[in-house]
């Protein structure tokens, strides 16, 4: 490495760093996929309560208009009231349910990780070079050998 003039040597970084930038944004897209599908799985479920919430108004209105109407006949007004019962316990249930699978999703941990290290990696190889670059010529070496970023 010291066999090459500073402009290589920062178009070798150059190079490096835009791999290394395009294998984060691939971690980040396969690390994000699953929390991404399970995040559309939960508002679905959030989805689907929602709709069963809906239905249970709507019959309760039927409900209460309905046992209005007959006053003193209640087995149809309470036919209707057990269904929107039963409709917001389903909605309960799947609301808790979405709620659950949603609260599950993790951030992208490796990908924050790996960006971390790679970003110290390239800071570190760019103090190399300059300190290599800047370094006047004597016998021996300048820079002690490191660890290539492949």
């Amino acid at each position: 490495m010291a066999d090459l003039a500073v402009g290589d040597i920062i178009k070798n970084i150059t190079d490096d760093v835009k791999l290394l930038v395009q294998d984060q944004v691939e971690l980040a897209k396969a690390e994000l996929t699953p929390a991404a599908k399970k995040g559309g799985t939960g508002l679905g479920l959030f989805g689907v309560a929602g709709y069963f919430a809906l239905s249970a108004s709507i019959l309760l209105y039927f409900a209460a208009a309905y046992g209005l109407v007959e006053g003193a006949g209640l087995a149809a007004w309470l036919s209707f009231l057990i269904v929107a019962v039963a409709l917001l316990l389903i909605a309960g249930i799947l609301g808790g349910i979405g709620y659950l699978v949603v609260r599950k999703i993790k951030g992208p941990d490796r990908t924050i990780a790996q960006a971390k290290q790679s970003v110290a990696e390239v800071k570190e190889a760019a103090q190399r070079a300059m300190a290599a670059a800047n370094a006047p010529q004597i016998e021996g070496q300048v820079v002690p050998p490191t660890k290539e970023i492949t």
